[in-house]
């Protein structure tokens, strides 16, 4: 089959799938299978993306797919196997560099724009986002990056010019990226019985891409963004306008608001299986504003069934690590009347 990717190579491999290796544990966890899906995906995308293992010495890359290849010049064995550092050069800015460390160990979301070099020496500005993917647990298991060439943009702009060209570009390949994950997800999970996981999976993959739409308009240019239409967006395929969220004017930093994204989607979630919104006369209020240098987001639902114990899983488990990870925190109560949540989020400090 012309312009194809090796169809069982490197992400059968980063999935636990090469042939002659024992991959019960991988199958348990993904789906037999999801490896090629997988390289396949990636294979169709322009966007440069690969995934790097946090649990292996110097976070080597374990995953590069061709559009990876051809924006830097190198083959997959001069990429798998090293540090992502390698595309750094003289010239690359060693602030950009300590944003990506810190984001790396604090496990948030980070986009850096940074100037890198091909395997020739030609330098590109490259627009970097790289985040945490966690299994159905809560652990950690690789970090995503994709890479976009913006150096004709860097070049050539003036500050409105360049933050609308990168808000429409980025916005169209990230939800596409967004949707190729979930895609995959969905199949693994038709095809091998595992639809309560994968479910759970695509859902907070589309949450965190309906987080993220409205932050590239102003991200290019101011480094932060308001809050409320990332909320909105979240819980808007929930409630059916039983969800009401409102707020002052809250700008933070895009890892906020992916962090607050999924915190959001798993209540919502958990209010629609469990909560106020299994039933019609149910509603969930969620307000926010700034407190001692925190993000105070505050839910609460009514009109739904009694609670009677405070529910456990994974999502529970998930959120709580999440918030940690960044010096946060969720308190809840679980009155009967519907559950009351205060989210405490810690705001960046200003320079």
């Amino acid at each position: 089959m012309p312009d194809r990717e090796p169809p069982y190579d490197q992400a059968a491999r980063a999935f636990g799938e090469e042939p002659g290796t024992d991959g019960d544990e991988a199958s348990a966890r993904f789906g037999r299978g999801t490896g090629i899906l997988f390289e396949q995906a990636m294979a169709q995308t322009r966007m440069a993306v690969c995934l790097s293992d946090p649990n292996a010495p110097d976070m080597p890359i374990v995953f590069a797919n061709r559009a990876f290849r051809e924006l830097t010049g190198y083959s997959d064995d001069e990429i798998i196997g090293r540090n992502c550092r390698f595309l750094q050069g003289e010239d690359t800015d060693p602030a950009s560099v300590e944003r990506i460390r810190r984001a790396l160990k604090a496990e948030n979301t980070a986009v850096v724009e940074l100037l890198n070099y091909r395997k020739d020496g030609t330098p590109f500005w490259n627009a970097l986002h790289l985040g945490p993917i966690y299994d159905p647990e809560g652990k950690l298991l690789y970090i995503f990056g994709s890479q976009w060439d913006v150096t004709e943009v860097h070049s050539a702009r003036t500050e409105q010019r360049h933050a609308d060209l990168m808000a429409s570009e980025l916005s169209h390949r990230i939800k596409n990226i967004f949707a190729v994950m979930a895609g995959i997800v969905n199949m693994v999970g038709r095809k091998f019985d595992a639809r309560d996981v994968t479910d759970r999976i695509a859902t907070a993959i589309h949450a965190l891409g309906r987080a993220h739409e409205p932050t590239f308009g102003e991200t290019a240019t101011t480094g932060d963004i308001d809050i409320a239409p990332s909320i909105r967006a979240v819980l808007a395929p929930h409630g059916d306008g039983r969800v009401g969220a409102t707020g002052p004017e809250v700008r933070t930093s895009p890892a906020i608001v992916s962090t607050l994204g999924l915190v959001l989607n798993e209540l919502a979630a958990n209010a629609v299986k469990h909560g106020a919104l299994k039933v019609l006369d149910g509603r969930v209020d969620v307000t926010w504003g700034e407190q001692d240098g925190y993000l105070v987001v505050d839910w609460r639902e009514t009109g739904g069934p009694a609670v009677q114990a405070a529910p456990g899983g994974n999502g529970t488990q998930i959120i709580d690590r999440l918030l940690a990870g960044m010096g946060s925190r969720i308190d809840r109560d679980w009155d009967p009347e519907g559950l009351h949540a205060r989210i405490l989020l810690q705001l960046p400090r200003q320079a």
